[in-house]
């Protein structure tokens, strides 16, 4: 029985599905939209939802910028080095806590920063395919 066993395993096991997360993750913020399976698609918006938001918690203090207090300069610290542990690269980083994350606070959600739209049954395995997107910021076509 699954009890309490959240989440899609995808035919990969746990080290392997971080790795695909994290890679995703980075590629979204990077990027702003990506193209990928439904499945996984679904999935990554829980992981993306979750690294968006400790962006947004730190988005009023690092506007502050060096008159931040030391006790702010802490909260900072910490949110990028849990955002750290999914995103991969430094540009990505960046773009959470300079764009993502001011961008969100703005809008005062509390979650739902991603959208998913689907897209085209993929030719060679007939697999569904989906753009998650992250709204407001998708790049121009």
């Amino acid at each position: 029985m699954r009890h309490g066993n959240s989440g899609r395993r995808l035919g990969r096991n746990s080290s392997h599905r971080d790795a695909l997360w994290a890679n995703l993750v980075t590629s979204l913020f990077t990027y702003g939209r990506i193209e990928t399976t439904e499945a996984k698609a679904k999935e990554l918006r829980k992981h993306a939802d979750d690294t968006i938001s400790w962006g947004v918690s730190v988005s009023s203090l690092v506007a502050k910028g060096d008159k931040a207090s030391a006790a702010d300069k802490v909260k900072i610290v910490h949110a990028h080095r849990m955002a750290r542990k999914v995103v991969k690269t430094k540009g990505a980083l960046e773009r959470l806590f300079k764009e993502i994350g001011p961008h969100f606070a703005e809008s005062k959600k509390t979650g739902g920063y991603t959208r998913i739209i689907k897209s085209k049954i993929r030719k060679g395995d007939a697999a569904s395919m989906a753009l998650v997107v992250l709204p407001g910021l998708e790049p121009e076509l």
